[in-house]
């Protein structure tokens, strides 16, 4: 069985591969009555875009999305909505005529094993290109949450640490970044990498606030852990943190704890960190909620890795074509993606339980 679809109430199946006529998702179980369009949804998509700067592929995909059911009359019916991105710009040509040995890094050996023959032209649905759909799809389920801010950023790129955080610098530059002076060196940084025939990791991270408490459910339904396996589902994704994450064992009990103080009278109470990022016990606190994804380099570089074909014969992995230099960078609206629609799933869960 292969698992396409994400969510229990709110739910999306994608489909669709790096090189195929287009990609597309199903988005189940929103709700009725709310306004969407293809421009409250082409917005997102755009900040995912390739090609819109030096420092991410260049293949030219406009991402034009196309809302082919689940609305009338401008609104949601409560029905299946089907969205659909053409492909315009893929040149298979570039992987060659012949099937390619395999590429470390990649899923190329993986789906072999368990397929038993793999789409080599691009990484087929390996490929990050079928994230677009979750970036469309996440577009639809910030309607749902309309409570919650998200917003995304790169906090380290190559090893190198943002320090400043100025939320309005993220969108003035190409790294989502909220340091200027970060921005400025990551410039450098990927600029070498891609000269010399290789890449780089980062580490994303996402803040939503907005959050009320008492979203997730005990044990099984953990808030973070659908948080976690949302994030791990995105290509390059090798780690994810909630809150302090692994900083949090280097800490001592009474660091750690997130102490609280009374509120306001007759309302909620105050904390005086949030350690925990905004979770306890799977459940929301109604403080912040914060999550960070680490993404590996990426594994399409021009550098020669030595590999197997598919016979097992030694042989050199060098992947040319149109590649991002660092993945993560475009991973951030990915991110916030994943986010969103955790979120709505367990805003429509809360509900269905405690009304």
């Amino acid at each position: 069985m292969s698992v396409n679809t994400f969510g229990r109430l709110f739910r999306v199946t994608t489909w669709g591969e790096s090189h195929g006529p287009a990609i597309g998702c199903v988005v189940d179980g929103c709700p009725p009555g709310l306004a969407l369009s293809e421009e409250d949804i082409q917005p997102w998509l755009d900040r995912r875009r390739p090609g819109q700067s030096r420092f991410t592929t260049q293949r030219r995909e406009p991402d034009r999305v196309r809302i082919l059911s689940g609305t009338f009359e401008g609104r949601t019916t409560g029905t299946p909505i089907g969205l659909v991105i053409d492909n315009v710009d893929a040149r298979s040509k570039d992987y060659g005529e012949a099937v390619p040995p395999y590429r470390p890094g990649h899923a190329d050996y993986a789906y072999d094993m368990k397929y038993g023959h793999r789409d080599w032209r691009g990484g087929g649905r390996a490929s990050a290109r079928e994230t677009a759909m979750r970036v469309a799809a996440g577009a639809v389920a910030r309607l749902v949450i309309p409570e919650v801010t998200i917003r995304g950023r790169l906090v380290e790129l190559g090893g190198d640490r943002a320090e400043a955080s100025e939320d309005g610098e993220i969108d003035r530059n190409p790294f989502f970044c909220a340091d200027p002076d970060a921005a400025a060196r990551w410039e450098t940084l990927v600029d070498a990498a891609r000269k010399a025939g290789s890449s780089l990791g980062a580490v994303a991270e996402c803040v939503a606030t907005g959050v009320p408490a008492g979203w997730g459910a005990p044990v099984y339904a953990k808030l973070d852990a659908d948080l976690a396996a949302a994030l791990m589902s995105i290509n390059a994704v090798k780690g994810v943190e909630i809150g302090d994450g692994f900083a949090a064992a280097r800490l001592s009990g009474e660091e750690n704890a997130d102490a609280m103080r009374p509120g306001a009278k007759g309302g909620l109470p105050r904390f005086l960190s949030n350690h925990a990022g905004g979770v306890a016990g799977g459940i929301s606190t109604g403080q912040p909620l914060v999550v960070r994804a680490a993404f590996k380099p990426t594994s399409s570089i021009l550098t020669p890795v030595a590999t197997v074909d598919v016979s097992g014969a030694a042989a050199e992995a060098v992947t040319r074509g149109r590649h991002d230099p660092c993945v993560g960078i475009r991973g951030v609206p990915v991110l916030e993606a994943m986010v969103a629609l955790v979120l709505a799933d367990h805003k429509l869960l809360h509900r269905a339980q405690c009304g």
